[in-house]
């Protein structure tokens, strides 16, 4: 939300730059806001794209998917066991 609130802060600070008229301000403004507000769905789809092209490399590999405490898929490699298992103590 933030940073929506801070993007059409600056196209509007922008537009005035550009001129002393509000309405062209206001303008730069909108199509800036509109332009960022459309790319939005086009970033999702690309980071989308390459967390299951990473996920895929990682399983190639041998790495197994273990979710962690908030339910994000981490990754062990081949061989790893858990944190907490065994006895840390054992010589």
């Amino acid at each position: 939300m933030l940073g929506v609130v801070g993007w059409a802060t600056a196209s509007l600070g922008f537009g005035f730059e550009l001129g002393d008229d509000a309405a062209a301000a206001l303008t730069v403004a909108g199509v800036s806001w509109a332009s960022g507000t459309a790319l939005v769905p086009v970033l999702f789809a690309v980071s989308r794209r390459l967390a299951a092209k990473y996920t895929a490399r990682l399983e190639a590999a041998g790495y197994t998917p273990v979710p962690d405490r908030n339910g994000r898929p981490r990754y062990l490699p081949p061989g790893g066991r858990l944190p907490g298992h065994g006895n840390p103590f054992a010589g």
